[in-house]
């Protein structure tokens, strides 16, 4: 299995977990509130079916009709580039369940069958820099990721049965997105990126470590892979994780980690 495959398997697995979560809720459970704020559980999904609808277009942009769509899909970000993403979020989300759900499954399949026939060597164009298929399928598996444990929680803060499921090794995604975004999330909040590279040492679901970075590196960051990838998508505050930051400059990103495009944003308060 090529390396886009197995991120593709990862990423249908998250899915499908997710939407066994939620195949069976009724209308109203769909209007839950999830705690990324004035975001509904219908809104998530809203999100992630648009997300993956705007991505087959991205891979479809190389023909003249699909640079039109592409085009105009930019066009409407640069219009409103603070608030596209929860326009687009709240516009899905109002579908009825079993139409959106529908949306989304759609949206999947498209995206896999666009990603494994891209031409070899050529990037897809996104919002920020450009991407292969596979950093495109990584991308969306975050996504996938973090917004079903937005899912998840809403469902049980609401009573429901259903609880986060049990972290798996597929999160490694996650956390590579995390490592390779330092930078960004430095330039995000308007601070001067750190020179040298940071050593950062994971443990696994698994019990595996996983490690970036040389192992002499003056700024390291070391702990629960888990709780990294909960910070880096900012699904947890910083003082609710087991991450151990040695140098101040990983101690600061650790603070301002930010593994998706957009704004900086607040993460979660600190719970008490």
């Amino acid at each position: 299995m090529n390396v886009l495959d197995g991120v593709i398997a990862d990423l249908a697995a998250e899915g499908d977990q997710l939407r066994a979560a939620i195949v069976d809720l009724d209308e109203a459970a769909w209007q839950t509130a999830t705690p990324a704020e004035g975001w509904t559980i219908a809104d998530t999904i809203g999100h992630l079916a648009w997300t993956d609808e705007v991505a087959v277009l991205a891979a479809a942009s190389g023909t003249e009709a699909g640079k039109q769509e592409w085009d105009a899909v930019v066009l409407s970000a640069i219009e409103d580039p603070t608030g596209f993403v929860d326009t687009a979020a709240h516009e899905l989300g109002a579908l009825p369940s079993e139409q959106l759900l529908g949306r989304w499954d759609a949206g999947r399949s498209a995206l896999v069958e666009a990603l494994q026939s891209h031409p070899e060597g050529e990037k897809l164009p996104w919002f920020g820099p450009p991407m292969s298929p596979a950093s495109m399928a990584t991308a969306r598996f975050m996504e996938t990721w973090a917004h079903a444990l937005d899912v998840y929680d809403a469902l049980a803060d609401a009573g429901a049965a259903t609880a986060r499921p049990t972290p798996t090794d597929r999160i490694k995604h996650v956390a590579h997105i995390g490592v390779r975004t330092r930078n960004y999330a430095f330039a995000n909040n308007e601070l001067e990126a750190p020179g040298e590279e940071f050593h950062v040492e994971l443990v696994a679901p698994s019990g595996e470590t996983w490690t970036w970075g040389p192992e002499d590196a003056a700024q390291k960051v070391t702990g629960s892979a888990y709780d990294f990838c909960q910070l880096v998508t900012q699904r947890v505050h910083r003082d609710g994780t087991d991450l151990i930051a040695v140098g101040d400059d990983a101690a600061t990103w650790l603070t301002i980690a930010q593994a998706f495009a957009g704004p900086a944003g607040g993460g979660r308060e600190k719970k008490s």
